[in-house]
């Protein structure tokens, strides 16, 4: 897609969702001449009326998926050709002869992403002290991860559905093309979600997938309801997130291999890199880098040697597009398919940041601009604090959840309170 065309969609969807907010405000705004509503069926409204089907990007082209008994190599090695971030599961083994006509969505039974598999399989390397040889002994250099996995067929031959209990796989909670963005923020407040894959309940196929990201491009649509602005408007002091005073973290002088390692075993999306000296942040390694390690093979040869410092300034963008375009297209790009080599994120010496005196709303404006995942907690000396995630910000507008030991939290607890209603043993009771 070129820089004409993307321009063109961008404004084709940014128009018809300010279209959609227009309308949708009018109706909330007619509905409440009519009856005084609470803030949370407010919220339920608003979500109920935009339909998955209208999120930019959801229809973007076919979703790739891997078999249960495709091998962790190939499988590293098609995420990777085909640029994709993360494919759905479809379970082979099942030899029924009526397994044909089961529904297709009954053999999705799993999510996994490139980079989970990549460094299971360097640690599993690491581990065993394996080192790919060439005749004479010298350090195979051409594809060199790649290359080392061809070496080692006990990991790179390990079919992906033999990890099928480890924490590589994320779960796989679909919703069809016809629901609502609200069942949507019911499953990424429960569930520790990277993507919501999305099904067309016409042929039971996978069209595309929801992140996080577009999650909260779609909430920021909002902005203007009062039930959106009463949460988002409130400083960042006057929430409890869960890593808001822990930071996992590297120092800039440690080696490649030792933060590929901490970011194996702390099971996050990115970590802090941070000054010795100072302590001030000067970056961060992130997931969505790992994919640097096999386009540029001296990262990789020499991860023991090179430093974290030499790493993150390595220039990731894409020289040839459009900043302004990149900046604007919202959830286009949030959605759909997932990119591997993503042009849109910020460097990594560059993170994106926030201080506990913002809102909300500007930790969300920043993360949907920059496209980031997780944005650290500052003080004014620039020394990270905390981080936020996406999930910490969507969980703030999150209903309660059918669990009972989750009670709800931010406007919905009041919510509820105002309504006569409240949530006992995972049901929702209501006192009319």
């Amino acid at each position: 897609m070129d820089s004409r065309q993307m321009e063109s969609l961008m404004k084709d969807s940014e128009s018809g969702m300010l279209e959609k907010k227009e309308v949708l405000i009018s109706n909330l705004n007619t509905d409440h001449e009519k009856q005084q509503l609470d803030s949370g069926t407010s919220l339920q409204l608003f979500l109920d009326r935009i339909p998955i089907s209208s999120i930019p990007g959801i229809n973007n082209s076919s979703v790739l998926e891997l078999k249960t008994g495709d091998t962790v190599g190939d499988a590293i090695q098609m995420l990777y050709e085909k640029d994709v971030f993360g494919v759905p599961i479809a379970d082979i083994l099942d030899l029924d002869p009526d397994y044909d006509r089961r529904r297709f969505s009954d053999r999705y039974i799993g999510f996994i992403d490139f980079a989970s598999m990549f460094l299971w399989c360097l640690e599993e390397l690491e581990n065993g002290v394996r080192r790919a040889k060439g005749v004479g002994g010298e350090e195979i250099r051409g594809n060199a991860f790649f290359a080392m996995l061809a070496q080692n067929p006990d990991i790179s031959q390990t079919k992906v559905g033999e990890l099928a209990k480890s924490f590589l796989w994320n779960p796989f909670f679909p919703v069809h093309l016809d629901e609502t963005l609200f069942r949507v923020l019911l499953l990424l407040s429960k569930h520790p979600l990277q993507v919501v894959p999305v099904i067309d309940r016409a042929n039971s196929n996978v069209t595309g997938f929801i992140t996080q990201n577009a999650v909260i491009q779609l909430l920021l649509q909002s902005s203007g309801l009062e039930w959106f602005d009463s949460i988002a408007n409130k400083p960042l002091s006057e929430f409890l997130f869960e890593n808001e005073e822990h930071v996992v973290h590297v120092y800039g002088d440690q080696s490649i291999a030792e933060a590929l390692h901490v970011l194996w075993r702390s099971r996050i999306g990115a970590i802090a890199v941070l000054n010795r000296e100072t302590n001030r942040l000067v970056g961060s390694i992130r997931c969505s880098d790992i994919y640097l390690l096999i386009e540029n093979e001296t990262f990789l040869h020499d991860r023991k040697n090179l430093t974290i410092e030499e790493f993150i300034h390595v220039e990731t963008g894409n020289k040839g597009s459009d900043p302004t375009i990149e900046r604007d297209l919202g959830a286009l790009f949030s959605a759909g398919i997932l990119r591997l080599k993503n042009n849109f994120l910020p460097r990594m010496d560059s993170p994106a940041i926030n201080k506990k005196t913002d809102t909300l709303m500007q930790v969300m404006k920043n993360m949907a601009e920059t496209k980031s995942t997780f944005s650290f907690l500052v003080d004014d000396f620039h020394i990270a604090i905390g981080v936020l995630t996406l999930r910490d910000v969507i969980i703030q507008f999150a209903p309660p959840c059918i669990d009972s030991t989750i009670h709800g939290v931010g406007f919905f607890e009041s919510a509820l309170e105002q309504t006569g209603c409240h949530v006992k043993d995972g049901t929702l009771v209501c006192n009319q």
